[in-house]
């Protein structure tokens, strides 16, 4: 069925793919497969961030605007397919590999635990909360913080309503995470584009979480790594580094270890094309207000079929009603502790 929620603006390129991505995305992603070496650099819209807030509190928040200068939402208005515009000759260019947009939310080796706000107005990156503290991920040896840059697929959603018939578990309320094993230590609000490689089935609490598995497509190894196994290959240890990490990461803070599906083995590329198409569609439906929403905050100015949908002056205003830049508090000492589990 061709979906009818398009993006509004006039620079999204790939508004046709868009159109017909239940159809197409994984033809696509087995055609490029099939050829590797031919997919091509993309690049996308120019988006700013501004800090609002105090850094290292929990009115901290970064927030995001595309190249008009309005404020969107990260969630939202970033498109789940990065605007394709093919720099190789058109005889060059008959196979192409399809990337996502990942939004950065935690750079590699820092320890601030922040997300993407998707209970507040356009969704803004702030540091987690529990319990009233900033929350920050331990450093399990011998890893310090994220081991990867970390973050959120847009346009995608983990509905707490849908039960996942492999995992039998129910969605966490969250886009969909993706870490990229790039070279680059990404900024954090960065949008980049990333290859997908496949994905981890962690199981957080009873909850599915998975976690996509890609590389940033202007990484000099991008060319390179196009599955699961290349990446076995040319970075041992890596993936199972990856399992450790998620499995135990939340220990140190008296937490079980976190379980997985299909016994903690990665799934390939294809696997996760079809996760992302459906998170994808669950996103749809939230947008469309055809799905009990889960407390998301859904504002956005781009999506055109939404009863959310708001103009760039309702925006600002959102923005302007939270605490201007202001001088950041220092990082507990604590978060700089080895732990040994």
């Amino acid at each position: 069925m061709i979906p009818q929620l398009l993006l509004c603006s006039s620079r999204c390129v790939l508004r046709a793919v868009l159109r017909s991505f239940p159809a197409c995305q994984h033809q696509l992603v087995t055609q490029a497969a099939a050829v590797p070496h031919l997919y091509t650099l993309r690049k996308t819209m120019h988006y700013q961030t501004v800090e609002r807030g105090s850094p290292n509190t929990p009115d901290y928040r970064i927030y995001f605007k595309n190249s008009d200068g309005n404020y969107i939402s990260p969630f939202h208005d970033i498109p789940l397919i990065a605007e394709a515009e093919q720099e190789l000759p058109a005889k060059k260019a008959k196979k192409s590999e399809v990337l996502f947009n990942m939004v950065v939310e935690v750079p590699r080796w820092s320890n601030a635990k922040m997300e993407i706000a998707t209970k507040e107005p356009l969704n803004p990156i702030m540091q987690d909360v529990k319990k009233g503290k900033l929350r920050y991920v331990a450093n399990i040896f011998p890893h310090k913080g994220y081991i990867w840059n970390y973050g959120a697929i847009p346009q995608t959603w983990e509905d707490p309503n849908h039960t996942d018939s492999e995992t039998k578990c129910c969605g966490d309320n969250d886009p969909i995470d993706v870490c990229d094993i790039g070279a680059q230590v990404c900024s954090l609000g960065q949008v980049i584009q990333v290859k997908v490689l496949g994905i981890l089935a962690m199981i957080d609490e009873g909850e599915m979480d998975w976690k996509v598995i890609a590389i940033n497509v202007e990484d000099p190894d991008a060319k390179n790594l196009n599955n699961l196994e290349d990446v076995r290959k040319s970075r041992p240890g890596h993936l199972e580094a990856t399992v450790d990490w998620f499995r135990k990461y939340k220990v140190p803070d008296g937490k079980p270890e976190n379980q997985f599906g299909f016994n903690a083995q990665f799934q390939d590329k294809d696997f996760a094309v079809e996760v992302i198409k459906s998170t994808h569609e669950h996103w749809r439906a939230l947008v469309q207000k055809k799905t009990c929403s889960g407390g998301i905050e859904c504002k956005n100015i781009s999506c055109c079929d939404s009863p959310f949908k708001c103009n760039a002056e309702e925006t600002n205003y959102v923005v302007q009603l939270t605490p201007e830049l202001g001088c950041g508090q220092s990082v507990p000492s604590e978060v700089d502790k080895w732990h040994f589990v």
